[in-house]
């Protein structure tokens, strides 16, 4: 049976918009997978900031691994890392906030990449530990960051490539639903809207054919 880890990353919760263009996003992969199993995350608020265990263990210390793990944030990390690992698809729903992602899910990346367990540094650089699957980004914003009439820059979107790519996720597809004002959402949700109605469409075919 396949598992959808879902990511929610902003603190108004299910009363966001990042929250609602994710369950969208989820309706489409349920159709294409109608036994999986939704794994609900909310991290807005609910995962703390990495503590002195986690930084010992990987900075390398006298005191024994084992016994650093069972300490604060490193056994939080190991439990969203096999969350992580035993997801086949992944849906982030997050804001942008000051043109990148909040400090949540920035707290969540921070607990699942992780030195000598999701990626090794070699003599090539940082190579992924974890094995790569589809990842959706649902993301809301209050200025226009892509397309037309672009009013502010992007951090977001190349962070979330280059960190997660750091851990062996490649395969990222972003939606977003951005503008402010009653008019600039409703039309942002109706093109985001066709714009998944088509992607969806391949990715049910591409299933289906493997």
């Amino acid at each position: 049976m396949k598992k959808i880890l879902h990511l929610i990353c902003s603190p108004r919760g299910q009363a966001s918009e990042s929250y609602r263009l994710s369950q969208k996003i989820l309706g489409h992969l349920l159709d294409s997978q109608p036994t999986a199993t939704v794994i609900v995350r909310p991290i807005g608020g609910a995962v703390a900031n990495l503590d002195e265990s986690y930084a010992t263990a990987l900075g390398g210390t006298e005191r024994s691994f084992a016994e650093l793990f069972a300490e604060g944030s490193m056994s939080r990390s190991e439990e969203l890392i096999q969350e992580l690992e035993s997801a086949d698809f992944v849906v982030i729903a997050t804001p942008m906030h000051n043109f990148t992602v909040p400090v949540a899910l920035k707290f969540w990346i921070d607990h699942v990449v992780r030195v000598r367990r999701t990626f090794n540094v070699t003599a090539q650089g940082k190579l992924g530990a974890l094995r790569d699957r589809p990842v959706f980004v649902a993301v809301s914003s209050g200025g226009r960051f892509s397309r037309e009439r672009t009013h502010q820059p992007d951090f977001l979107t190349p962070y979330l490539k280059a960190i997660l790519g750091t851990i062996g996720l490649h395969d990222l597809t972003f939606f977003s639903v951005e503008g402010s004002g009653p008019n600039a959402v409703a039309a942002a949700r109706t093109k985001v809207d066709q714009e998944m109605q088509r992607f969806f469409l391949g990715f049910a075919r591409d299933s289906a054919a493997a």
